[in-house]
C-alpha cells in the first residue's frame, strides 16, 4: 500500500480509517477530490480499503494511536483528523477493562498532543449517545447531564473531556460527535449492531427476540455519520467547534418499535420480548447538528433493513461469521492491540 497522496492538498487524517464506519468515510472524502490518510493497525484486516488501495489520493499508514511517534507520522501537514480508532460497543469493551481503557480513553492524550503540536487545524472525534446512559424517557441534548452505564460510554465521555482540556488554548479546534447507534452496510461489515443483528437473524429464522422494550434507543445509518462527518470538516471553524448528536429525531425508537419494525419485513417473523431489564435508554434530540452544520438523514431504517438484507442475498455470506462480530473477531486476534 502506497505512502504518499497525489497533489500538496493538505490530507485529511481518518484513524481508524479501516473500520465500520471509517471506510464508509474514507470513500466519500475520496470521492469529493480529498487527500486522505489512514492510521489504522488493521486488527480487523483490511479488506475494507481494498477497492480504494490504489487511488492516488490516498496514503495508508500502519500503526496505533497510543504511540507518539506514529501520531506525528500520521499528522504532520494535516488539514484536519478524524479520530474515529478505538475499541467499539459495551460486550467488547468488557472483555479487558484496562486495555480499554489504555486504546479508547488514555490514547486521548497523545492524540490531543500530537494535534497540538503538529498545527492541525480541526480534530474530530467520535463519540457515543451511550454517554446518556440510564435517562429514561425525558428528550435530551447536547447540554443535557451524561449518565453512563458501560465502560464503553465511560470511555468515551472521558475522552471527550481530555481532549477538550489539552487543546484548550491551541490552534486546533475540536468538534465532538456523539453517533446514536449506527446501522446499515459498510465495506468492514458487521452483524453486532441491533438493526444489522435483527435484520440477519429476522431473515435466516423467521424469528426474533430482544430483551426488554421500553427502552429508547437512536438509530443513524453509516452513511449518514459519514456525511455529518464530513459537513464537520467543512463547516467554518467557529461553527464546527462544540458537540453534536448524531442522528435523527424520526429514528429515536424503543427497542420494542424497532424490532417491530424489522420483524414487519419478512412476513411471518415471530416477536418474542423478554422481561429482562436494561437500564441504557436514551432519547435524543438532533436539532444542533441540523441548525448548524445543515444535516439531514437521507436514509430511513426500512430503508437501511432493505439494504441489508439485499447484502446478504448478494454477498452470500453467514451472518454469525466471526468476522462480523468485534468480540468473536478480537477473540481470534489475541495479543495484537487495535488502533
Amino acid at each position: 500500500m502506497h505512502e504518499v497522496e497525489s497533489s500538496r492538498r493538505p490530507p485529511v487524517v481518518v484513524t481508524g480509517g479501516a473500520g465500520y464506519v471509517g471506510s464508509v468515510l474514507v470513500r466519500r472524502l475520496l470521492e469529493q477530490g480529498q487527500n486522505v490518510r489512514v492510521l489504522d493497525n488493521f486488527l480487523f484486516g483490511d479488506a475494507s480499503l481494498a477497492s480504494c488501495a490504489r487511488d492516488p489520493h490516498l496514503a495508508i499508514q500502519h500503526g496505533d494511536v497510543r504511540d507518539p511517534e506514529a501520531l506525528a507520522r500520521a499528522f504532520q501537514g494535516a488539514a484536519a483528523v478524524v479520530h474515529l480508532a478505538g475499541l467499539v460497543g459495551d460486550p467488547l469493551c468488557a472483555l479487558d477493562p484496562e486495555y480499554t481503557r489504555a486504546v479508547n480513553e488514555q490514547s486521548s492524550v497523545p492524540v490531543a498532543d500530537a494535534a497540538r503540536e503538529q498545527g492541525v487545524p480541526r480534530l474530530v472525534f467520535a463519540s457515543t449517545c451511550s454517554v446518556y446512559g440510564a435517562s429514561g424517557d425525558n428528550w435530551l441534548d447536547e447540554d443535557s447531564p451524561t449518565a453512563p452505564v458501560s465502560l464503553y460510554a465511560e470511555t468515551n465521555l472521558h475522552s471527550e473531556d481530555i481532549l477538550q482540556a489539552r487543546l484548550q488554548g491551541s490552534d486546533t479546534a475540536l468538534t465532538v460527535l456523539r453517533f446514536a447507534t449506527i446501522y446499515g452496510t459498510s465495506p468492514r461489515m458487521r452483524f453486532d449492531l441491533v438493526v444489522n443483528l435483527l435484520t440477519a437473524r429476522a431473515r435466516a429464522t423467521g424469528a426474533l427476540e430482544v430483551h426488554g422494550g421500553d427502552q429508547w434507543r437512536p438509530q443513524v445509518h453509516v452513511d449518514d455519520v459519514a456525511l455529518a462527518c464530513a459537513l464537520a470538516l467543512a463547516a467554518p471553524l467557529a461553527q464546527a467547534q462544540g458537540t453534536f448528536n448524531v442522528g435523527s429525531d424520526e429514528q429515536n425508537f424503543r427497542i420494542r418499535e424497532l424490532a417491530e419494525s424489522i420483524a414487519s419485513a419478512f412476513p411471518g417473523t415471530r416477536l418474542t420480548v423478554q422481561d429482562v431489564r436494561d437500564p441504557r435508554s436514551y432519547r435524543v434530540s438532533f436539532a444542533r447538528l441540523h441548525r448548524q452544520l445543515g444535516f439531514t438523514a437521507a436514509h430511513s431504517l426500512a430503508e437501511g433493513v432493505r439494504e441489508i438484507a439485499a447484502y446478504l442475498d448478494r454477498e452470500r455470506v453467514d451472518a454469525d461469521e466471526a468476522r462480523f462480530h468485534n468480540v468473536r473477531a478480537l477473540n481470534g486476534h489475541r495479543g495484537h492491540a487495535p488502533a
